[in-house]
Parts: structure tokens; sequence; C-alpha cells
């Protein structure tokens, strides 16, 4: 049975103060003003998954004001046929909590029951803006195969911040080094290979789908030289750097330095030269082939966040796509101005309309 939830509700959360949607597999319509707080119930759902959620957010700017009392989002998850139930909250701005059936996890636990990917406004400048957006990019999809990539990359983050500490006071003592290098270069060695990882699945699932999105090949580059082959060619780069990074006061060498390279295939172009409504379609693609790869892999679409994404697509495009979301079985939830923007549907949807009454952000059925 596919991924999706079943019952959401949501708590004091940005601009509600509760909202609850009974839900099935169909994918979720939520339509509306702008302003209502149609994007605060998406970000809601990509809490679900680990990570600080589509927007980024501190867990105190989530909390609805005036009240400041904190928020809860509690789901039940049908998940690889087996109901989860998943709770995470945050009291008065405090780091935020997981409970899975009932009991504490980590957050990274949270990428083995629901695996969700988004794609929202702010992300069409991704060709166009800085490598660090598009890694993260990259990482998110990592994380939707391989749930432990989050634990390898906090692992190499939390090294080489400890490594950066000691070149902004610098430190020269070899032996210092020496350690934080090593948890360096085990950690980053695994980022590497799951973003690489991640890179092929995406290119197969491209390769063996008809659709009406372009595709685009993608390509890992590190900065301006390829990224030392396994740990011990790694931990030896980062020794052979500390001269040129005391210098700098930071590291640069590594996995944090990657950027992802995009081509439009079909024409050759890089996706940073395409047109605006060309970029866009590459990230519909890529969301969609990361979609198609884990289903392949897992059984299960994951769940879709698509903000206003209806809005950037012409009639044929957005049929298309919605064809696309329903031969997946994926439970998508985007957001529109207007309930027409999804009438291809039909109902094969759920729509839910949301308002805004007095600052507080109101869900009826649609």
């Amino acid at each position: 049975m596919a991924l999706h939830l079943t019952d959401l509700m949501v708590s004091h959360f940005r601009s509600h103060r509760v909202a609850r949607f009974a839900l099935d597999q169909r994918p979720v319509a939520l339509f509306g003003p702008n302003g209502a707080g149609k994007t605060n119930i998406l970000e809601a759902v990509s809490l679900l998954s680990p990570g600080r959620g589509l927007r980024r957010a501190s867990a105190q700017d989530m909390t609805r004001r005036p009240e400041a009392l904190g928020w809860k989002i509690t789901a039940q998850v049908m998940s690889l046929g087996q109901h989860q139930e998943v709770e995470t909250w945050s009291q008065e701005g405090a780091a935020r909590q997981v409970r899975i059936n009932g009991k504490t996890a980590a957050q990274t636990a949270l990428g083995r029951v629901s695996r969700v990917l988004w794609l929202i406004p702010s992300m069409d400048r991704l060709w166009i803006e800085g490598a660090e957006g598009r890694r993260r990019f990259l990482d998110r999809m990592t994380l939707s195969f391989e749930p432990g990539h989050a634990d390898a990359t906090l692992a190499y983050e939390k090294a080489m911040r400890e490594r950066n500490r000691l070149l902004k006071n610098m430190v020269r003592e070899p032996s210092w080094y020496q350690a934080l290098e090593l948890q360096m270069a085990q950690a980053g060695v695994v980022v590497d290979q799951n973003r690489r990882m991640a890179l092929r699945q995406l290119a197969a699932a491209q390769s063996d789908a008809t659709t009406a999105f372009p595709a685009a090949e993608l390509e890992l580059i590190h900065n301006d030289a390829p990224l030392p082959d396994g740990e011990t060619a790694l931990r030896d780069a980062f020794a052979d750097s500390r001269s040129r990074d005391l210098a700098a006061g930071r590291t640069l060498v590594g996995p944090h330095r990657a950027d992802l390279i995009g081509t439009y295939r079909a024409k050759g172009v890089a996706a940073r030269d395409c047109s605006t409504g060309e970029q866009k379609a590459l990230l519909v693609s890529l969301i969609l082939a990361n979609a198609r790869a884990l289903a392949q892999d897992s059984g299960a679409a994951p769940l879709l966040l698509l903000d206003e994404v209806a809005a950037h697509l012409d009639a044929d495009r957005r049929a298309a796509l919605y064809d696309e979301i329903t031969a997946l079985g994926a439970q998508a939830w985007m957001t529109g101005t207007e309930k027409s923007l999804f009438d291809t549907l039909g109902d094969g949807a759920q729509y839910f309309e949301i308002t805004e009454t007095d600052g507080a952000s109101t869900v009826q059925d649609g």
C-alpha cells in the first residue's frame, strides 16, 4: 500500500490554531487566497521528515503568535503497509521533539517512516544561485533514498566545525587535527558515496520514463579538483590542506564544497542558462524522477509537497503533472489560489479550502 497520511492534526502552528484533515490515499489540493495559510500546512507535513522543514525555520519561528505556547503536529501514517503514529512538537521555542508510536525517537528516525519531497517557489532560483542551495537539494534527495545519510552528514559537519574552530584560533599542532580529520574522512566518504548513489538512481528513473517534463543530466563536482577517492586519500587531503585552511580560517576541501551541475539533456544547455520556465520544468522533472525511483526501490512513492506549482505551469504541463502523480499513486499535497487549477484531477483528489478570519487560518472541505 502506498505511503500516505490518513489523519493530520496541526495545533498552534504558524497561522493555524487547530487544523485537522481526515484523508485517504488520493492527492490533496489546498486552495484559497494568498496568505491564508496553505503553505503552512505543507510546512507542517514536511516536518514529518528529518530536518528543519521546507522553510528551514527555527522551532520558535513556527509557533503561532501571539500565544507563543509552542506547536504540535500529529499524523497517522500508512507506511509499508503499517499504521504509524508520528508526533513532533516544540514547547516555548525549544528544539523540536519526536515520538513514533508513543516512543521518543531521534529526528533521523522519521526518514524510515515517511519519505517527503518538496518543491516550493524559493527553489525556482536553484540553478542560478549559490552552491549551498544545490547541495541541500541533493542531500534532501539522497536522504529520501538513504535515511542514514543524515547521520553521516551530521557527523561530518560536527567534526568540521571543531576543525574550523582550531583553524580560526591558528592552532598549528598536527595532533589536534588528526582525530578530527579521521572522523571527517570516514563520514565524508559516506556522504559522497550516498550522493553519487542518489544521482545514479535519478539518472535511471529519468531514462526509463516517458514524461512531458525535460530530463536533466546531473553532475557532482568538487570545487576546482575531484574529491579524493577513499578514506585514506581524503584524510591525507585534509592534512595537506592545513596551511591553506589556516590562512582562510576554514576547511577548503571536502564534500561540503560540492556543487550540483544540471544540464537540459535534450538541448545540451546548462540549467543555469535555460529560461525560467525551463528551469522550473527541470525541477519538476527531478522531483518526479526522485519519486519514481523511490517507488521502484521501496514499492511506495513518497509524500510530495508542491507549493503553488500549478500557477507556474501551462494547462498542458499541469495536466501532465497530475497524470504522473496519479500514475505514481503518490499522495501529493498541492496549493493554489483557485480550485479550478485542479479541475483536471476531478474526483481523483481531496479538496480543502483554506481561509483566514480574525488572524487565524481555517480549513474546510472544498
